[in-house]
């Protein structure tokens, strides 16, 4: 236990409940000497007074020796997918059949914010990005109203519709984006009050799909560098994630920002693309090489404690510490279980940023957040198919792992 912290959450209840140190001592049988000795942090209390300074302050214990819990904030795209199922991907002039389409959120700040509050809803969790003043924006602010997310820090373009996205999904699980910024594009860290976040950690994504955080910055590169570095500066601890983005110079944008990151986490191909690595050997299988050097050279730009990659067969985790490298194969899911996979990245992001917010080792970590990526699986949309962390955490001994 942390005796600052403890004494900390202990002045702040008295001084709202208008109580003295005095009366605070007498109502616990103790002296006020002892109360000023645990809120100037040089001790706490027996352990058989937290439950009495639980019912008096009426909170709980774990409140007392932990402090209030300020959450997670999920910033950036927000995006409505309209997700197609196609029998197949046609070539240039030839048809495919739609077998069925529907509407979902899509996007960093909402599939991430639901997949999170999924996973343990007493967690507190916000989202801030843009949207159009428009049908779209509004069916993304009911959801995440919906599942219970601070809304307050989305703000809304008064020129720009929603951004959509078409989702074109095959059987296989694959899928081909075609995506319309609109809002997005004019999303920028002025859009972000940082006196007012209240949060522990921030996760932003997706980089190359942001064009505010992406612009240059004379100082520090990009501006989602900047941005990063404020956020930092309020005592926040930073996330990153990216996306896949053929035509851009991911060195140029994400370097930058990697010196202000606390965490990133992305794909293989996103990872070894800032470095002109392939992440992949001739016939097909995954460069371990060539992912651990990718995350072995962000940590050198400056990641301050971990780095997380995720891929189809295995995800990875490497401390910015001590260096250690882990990797943990996917969970065997059969073909004929599969419904679809967008948004799988957002939901093993999801699940890292529980598992970083609740102290996770690096496996236990992977293993989670690679469980929480295979609910998603189980359905055609971004959110519909993640599960309770209990639920998650017994997928291994139901489906098992592959081999690497």
């Amino acid at each position: 236990m942390d005796a600052k912290s403890i004494g900390n959450t202990i002045a702040k209840l008295r001084k709202k409940n208008g109580m003295t140190q005095l009366a605070l001592a007498n109502k616990l049988d103790v002296s006020d000497k002892a109360v000023s000795k645990w809120e100037s942090g040089q001790g706490y209390p027996d352990i058989s007074v937290f439950p009495r300074l639980a019912a008096l302050f009426g909170v709980s214990i774990d409140y007392l020796m932990l402090g209030e819990k300020k959450g997670i904030a999920i910033a950036g795209n927000m995006i409505v997918d309209i997700v197609k199922n196609i029998d197949s991907y046609p070539q240039l002039g030839m048809l495919s059949y739609v077998s069925d389409m529907s509407m979902a959120v899509g996007g960093c700040a909402p599939n991430t914010a639901i997949n999170l509050v999924k996973i343990d809803r007493s967690i507190p969790v916000s989202a801030m990005g843009k949207v159009g003043t428009d049908d779209n924006g509004r069916y993304i602010i009911s959801q995440l109203l919906r599942n219970g997310i601070n809304v307050d820090g989305i703000t809304y373009s008064q020129d720009e519709p929603t951004s959509f996205t078409d989702v074109m999904s095959m059987p296989s699980g694959e899928r081909t984006f075609f995506n319309k910024k609109g809002a997005n594009s004019e999303f920028a860290p002025a859009d972000i009050d940082l006196d007012s976040l209240n949060c522990d950690l921030l996760h932003i994504g997706y980089i190359l799909l942001l064009d505010q955080f992406d612009a240059e910055d004379e100082q520090y590169g990009t501006v989602m560098a900047r941005f990063l570095h404020d956020v930092q500066a309020k005592g926040i601890k930073t996330s990153i994630d990216v996306v896949s983005d053929n035509n851009a110079d991911y060195g140029k944008m994400i370097i930058p920002a990697l010196k202000y990151c606390n965490y990133a986490i992305m794909n293989e191909i996103e990872s070894c693309r800032i470095w002109n690595l392939d992440p992949r050997l001739e016939d097909g299988r995954l460069n371990f090489d060539n992912i651990k050097t990718a995350m072995a050279n962000m940590i050198a730009a400056g990641v301050a404690e971990k780095v997380v990659i995720h891929s189809k067969e295995a995800s990875f985790a490497m401390d910015a510490k001590t260096g250690e490298f882990v990797a943990v194969p996917s969970l065997k899911i059969p073909s004929e279980e599969i419904k679809g996979s967008v948004g799988a990245g957002d939901a093993f992001c999801a699940a890292s940023l529980y598992a970083i917010y609740n102290n996770f080792s690096d496996r236990q970590l992977l293993e989670f957040a690679s469980a929480a990526a295979a609910c998603n699986l189980f359905a055609a949309n971004s959110v519909d198919g993640m599960r309770t962390k209990n639920e998650i955490m017994k997928m291994e001994e139901q489906y098992g792992r592959l081999q690497l």
